[in-house]
């Protein structure tokens, strides 16, 4: 049986959601914030040594890091090409391949300075220009990748669409998306879908 380990606000929703488009049989545990600080619970690091989530346990194997858990999902609970591309499309595989790893290689960590300095009373001025400069950068590099289509590869959904999407949640949570409709549309559209929608029942979060 999967199980997923669940920590409320954060990147674990999206994993969530993707198992919920699998139809992956799956047990659900999920863990609370320290209030004071958010960091996670110390009895995530019963199950990982890092302590974050999301964290997938499949029968032997133990799985933190959410690229790492998109492929092995894809891999073991997909029942035919849904999600993933035909990897004879050389620039297609390519872009599946870029887009799944981009989140959280390159976009995430502009966004985590943002997000930080907004909790905090001062702004240091180098991860402030830091800052200033990549998020929309990146916001920008999103807008462009996604074009006009509905998803990131095309008419469907693929395995890249779920960090991708976090990363635009997250910006849209720092109230940097309204400038840029594309993205806005583009969140509104997958979390119209069944099994997002779903993953938000399950443990009362929004996206």
């Amino acid at each position: 049986m999967l199980t997923l380990h669940h920590l409320l606000i954060g990147r674990a929703l999206f994993t969530l959601w993707l198992v919920e488009e699998l139809e992956a049989p799956h047990e659900l545990k999920i863990y609370h914030r320290d209030p004071a600080t958010m960091r996670a619970p110390m009895e995530l690091r019963a199950v990982h040594p890092l302590g974050k989530a999301p964290i997938i346990e499949d029968g032997p194997v133990t799985l933190a890091e959410s690229g790492a858990i998109t492929t092995w999902l894809l891999t073991r609970y997909r029942s035919d090409r849904v999600l993933v591309p035909d990897s004879s499309d050389p620039q297609l595989w390519a872009n599946y391949l870029y887009w799944l790893h981009y989140p959280e290689g390159s976009a995430f960590l502009p966004l985590l300075m943002e997000l930080l300095m907004m909790r905090s009373a001062a702004r240091p001025e180098p991860f402030a220009t830091f800052a200033a400069g990549e998020v929309p950068l990146h916001l920008d590099h999103m807008v462009e990748g996604l074009g006009d289509r509905d998803y990131l590869l095309g008419a469907q959904i693929s395995g890249a669409d779920f960090g991708f999407a976090y990363i635009v949640s997250l910006a849209g949570r720092l109230g940097l998306l309204g400038s840029r409709p594309t993205l806005l549309a583009y969140l509104q559209r997958v979390t119209s879908r069944p099994a997002c929608q779903r993953a938000m029942e399950k443990t009362g979060e929004r996206i």
